[in-house]
């Protein structure tokens, strides 16, 4: 993959070896949405929700969204500020080249244009998320977590949280990785900030709150996660339409990323067995089809899961 064609955005920063510790919703393997919570759970609390979660064939993001439900949504806190982020810091051009940091500074300035435009057709503005690398463990307004939890998306700040290591395990544990395939990861988080501004994050939450069941095969999660990977083929298409970055098995890496990490594939790695269920995220075969949706058509219309008969 060509990625450095594409732009580097100014909204990433970089908390790396900055001593932060605590992170904040549900993440890649856990679902990579969550809503607020209160107060956030110290990070050994976080590792036995994982933990747990994965002994009892629930996603970690439901467990915790069990707690959410028990504690109340609470308004969004921002993370303070630091010095850092402010000024020529954020100037990818100002920086000491930093090959991880540029590319995901590439993918996040290329969705930021895809998604600007698709906007602008639309006679509206995009108001574009921030992406927080970290390492280890990060705080965000969404709470505390660990890099466990994988990459995920916080609404209560609107920020994607990346800790790049997660690439590797990807790669050397799920059998998905390659560059291409870590983009795609990023254009699934931004997926769901999409979700977020177009009050579908909203409508799910507030079923959620009804007490509606909202997880399961079928179920509303499945269809947030899916709709957030067709986004990212909807990204993935008119990415390559203005770059043309993509190579020889590029597309195999992200379908293979995306087999990987179906909600079957994961269970039957970590317990041997398959519980439809406990789904959050969608089978296999679903995260493929959803993705190639989106890529071929490249048309957000077409990522209506919400809808659809069969997913």
């Amino acid at each position: 993959m060509k990625w450095q064609r594409a732009r580097q955005s100014q909204n990433v920063e970089d908390r790396r070896g900055s001593g932060w510790r605590g992170d904040g919703t549900g993440g890649w393997r856990g679902g990579g949405r969550l809503p607020v919570r209160g107060g956030g759970l110290g990070l050994g609390g976080l590792i036995a929700i994982v933990l747990i979660g994965w002994v009892m064939g629930i996603s970690p993001m439901e467990m915790l969204g069990l707690l959410n439900q028990q504690q109340g949504d609470v308004p969004a806190q921002s993370a303070p500020e630091r010095p850092s982020e402010r000024g020529a810091a954020n100037d990818p051009a100002a920086l000491p080249a930093d090959p991880q940091r540029d590319f995901v500074a590439s993918i996040l300035g290329d969705t930021e244009d895809v998604w600007g435009a698709v906007f602008q057709q639309n006679g509206q503005s995009y108001p574009a998320p921030r992406l927080v690398l970290f390492s280890g463990a990060v705080q965000s307004a969404c709470g505390q977590a660990t890099s466990a939890v994988g990459p995920f998306y916080c609404p209560g700040d609107r920020q994607v949280y990346i800790d790049r290591d997660f690439f590797e395990e990807m790669q050397a544990r799920l059998g998905g990785g390659g560059d291409f395939a870590e983009a795609y990861v990023i254009a699934h988080e931004v997926g769901h900030h999409i979700q977020t501004i177009t009050g579908v994050s909203a409508r799910v939450n507030a079923a959620r709150r009804r007490g509606e069941n909202v997880e399961g095969d079928g179920g509303l999660l499945v269809r947030q996660e899916l709709q957030a990977d067709c986004y990212a083929g909807v990204w993935a298409h008119h990415a390559q339409a203005r770059h043309q970055w993509l190579e020889p098995g590029d597309i195999e890496e992200a379908l293979s990323t995306a087999t990987a990490i179906g909600d079957d594939a994961l269970q039957r790695q970590a317990r041997g067995v398959v519980v439809p269920d406990s789904f959050s995220h969608g089978t296999s075969e679903q995260r493929v089809r959803w993705f190639s949706r989106g890529f071929e058509g490249g048309q957000p219309n077409d990522c209506d899961t919400f809808a659809a008969q069969s997913l």
